[in-house]
């Protein structure tokens, strides 16, 4: 059966588990919203941002998601940031699949096997079957671009770009436009697989090339003219 609920500005869908466990991740992410979300004024990320409230004197889990982020920003050479143009810190790159990897552990210390977390189009699956999802299409999101077919250990996807929220991903953290307007990354787990996707659309052509190359990832992006690239792994997945 599946159970949906809204939070962190998006829908939450899990099939798999019993109303208990639904009620106990719900938990998990109002948690994450409540202290990372932007557009709540009261939250410690949002007072970091007015000015309210000192990264020194903000939570060990505020500081510890800062952490991860910077290192992640370390790690991609600076094309993942938990920086905007702006200044302003903002964790959504890392914060929401922290919180769907939270869960998925939570999930599985209560003895569930088979089941599935989709967060606004990023999925994480848990189970020995294969599993089908699929990718929207970036320029007309009433219709899917392609549909993949998972299968552990790959159980974590998720998809970055402009489809859904406009242009929030700049291209090397300028205010140019990303080349990309979506990549959608398919990985061992749900982190990896935002991350650097956030991470492909920032780097254009020569990140995706760099990631794929230092990454067990399966990438399919698509560009503002429509063109699609698709690693080896993706043209394997592609649902019949």
């Amino acid at each position: 059966m599946r159970r949906t609920f809204e939070t962190m500005g998006t829908v939450v869908s899990l099939e798999g588990v019993d109303d208990a466990t639904v009620d106990e991740v719900k938990r998990i992410f109002a948690s994450a919203d409540s202290r990372f979300s932007l557009y709540r004024p009261e939250s410690e990320l949002a007072r970091i941002a007015s000015g309210e409230l000192a990264m020194m004197d903000s939570s060990v889990e505020l500081r510890t998601a800062y952490a991860d982020a910077l290192a992640w920003s370390s790690l991609t050479s600076g094309a993942f940031s938990p920086n905007r143009p702006d200044g302003v810190i903002d964790l959504n790159g890392i914060v929401k699949a922290q919180a769907m990897q939270a869960a998925g552990e939570r999930i599985g210390a209560g003895g569930w096997r088979d089941w599935t977390l989709n967060v606004g189009g990023d999925i994480l699956i848990s189970g020995s079957t294969m599993q089908t999802t699929g990718i929207i299409d970036p320029f007309d999101r009433t219709k899917l671009l392609c549909a993949l077919e998972l299968r552990p250990p790959r159980v974590g996807v998720a998809t970055s770009g402009s489809a859904e929220r406009g242009d929030h991903i700049w291209l090397g953290g300028s205010t140019e436009p990303a080349e990309y307007v979506q990549v959608t990354v398919v990985a061992d787990d749900i982190v990896t697989a935002d991350v650097l996707a956030t991470a492909i659309v920032a780097g254009g052509r020569s990140g995706l090339d760099e990631i794929t190359g230092r990454w067990d990832v399966d990438v399919l992006a698509v560009d503002r003219a429509g063109a699609m690239v698709a690693t080896p792994g993706i043209r394997e997945a592609l649902a019949a």
